[in-house]
């Protein structure tokens, strides 16, 4: 069995697979004082959930966006799961062309997405990840990575106006009950929403004009459903494409 990690900035999502079988994925809060017992013993309790022992999983393939909990985990790893995790980096076979100035910066999670959605879809492709930031990969008709955008994610730009100003809270991230909000915290609400769907949509129509009129935009991570539903350009919603690209990297590089 293969354990897939994907260590994101506000969460952990683990997935298991049984050959190509896709069984379950867990979603844990990404904790950076977290030692590796801990991870540890979580991971074994997540996986007796499904009725799967520690020492049925055969390989883990880990990506991170987030150094400073990678020594707990990959020990957590080792010591419990019996195994050296393969970890999305520098020398891990992607088969696509990086087309940036220094491939070395591009984001494990990028590189994932960008892999999934290739092998899953057709190019020319725009890949919308919407976690703790939004990212926006470029993939050009010959499958090549060709660049993306970084902003502020939904949640990231929300606890700002909540940290940065006097008298508005803090509020739940849902859709309010109309774009025009009748009070405070629809207000906020709807900025957040409608705000980060119309820069969606304005990003794409922009990359679009560099890539091809035809690109399918793939969208994914945790706010992908609800952005999607605001959004005019999203195609497509694959909230598992980020493990399915851990699979695929993992049956790429497991000779190796």
């Amino acid at each position: 069995m293969l354990l897939a990690i994907d260590v994101g900035n506000t969460n952990i999502v683990a997935a298991l697979y049984n050959g190509d079988d896709y069984i379950r994925s867990w979603r844990i809060a990404t904790d950076i004082n977290k030692a590796s017992d801990e991870y540890g013993i979580l991971l074994c309790q997540l996986l007796r959930s499904e009725n799967t022992k520690p020492d049925q999983i055969d390989d883990v393939m880990i990506a991170s966006v987030v150094p400073t909990v990678m020594h707990s985990l990959t020990n957590a790893v080792k010591r419990y799961l019996g195994c050296k995790p393969m970890i999305v980096g520098p020398g891990i076979k992607t088969g696509m062309n990086i087309k940036m100035d220094n491939p070395r910066e591009l984001g494990a999670d990028r590189i994932v997405n960008a892999v999934a959605a290739i092998n899953k879809y057709k190019p020319p492709l725009i890949i919308v990840d919407f976690g703790t930031a939004t990212t926006f990969c470029s993939i050009d008709r010959s499958g090549c990575y060709v660049g993306g955008v970084i902003t502020a994610g939904m949640k990231i730009s929300m606890d700002a106006l909540f940290e940065r100003t006097a008298k508005l809270p803090k509020v739940e991230i849902v859709k309010p009950p109309s774009p025009i909000g009748k009070n405070t915290v629809n207000s906020i609400q709807s900025g957040a929403l409608y705000g980060h769907a119309g820069m969606t949509d304005s990003i794409v129509r922009r990359i679009k004009k560099e890539i091809g009129e035809d690109a399918s935009v793939i969208a994914t991570g945790g706010l992908a459903k609800m952005i999607s539903r605001e959004s005019e350009e999203i195609d497509i919603v694959d909230s598992m494409l980020t493990v399915d690209g851990l699979k695929i990297l993992y049956d790429k590089n497991k000779e190796k």
